[in-house]
């Protein structure tokens, strides 16, 4: 019998939180204002790994015009 990884589909907001190294508070505010896009599953709200990139990805392309 093989084991099998199960990798994680995605996160709540405490693991994003710690994972961009912001507060859980502020965290919860990008989530509540769609900064970052999340998905209600009972009563908790559930992060897609791509949906944290995308907002990486957002808020350093406006960097990346500053630094030229």
């Amino acid at each position: 019998m093989t084991a099998t990884m199960i990798k994680r589909k995605w996160h709540t907001t405490a693991e994003v939180a710690d994972m961009l190294g912001f507060g859980l508070s502020k965290t919860k505010m990008l989530v509540l204002t769609g900064e970052i896009r999340s998905v209600k599953v009972g009563r908790n709200r559930r992060i897609l790994p791509a949906w944290v990139d995308e907002y990486v990805q957002r808020v350093t392309a406006g960097a990346e015009r500053w630094a030229s």
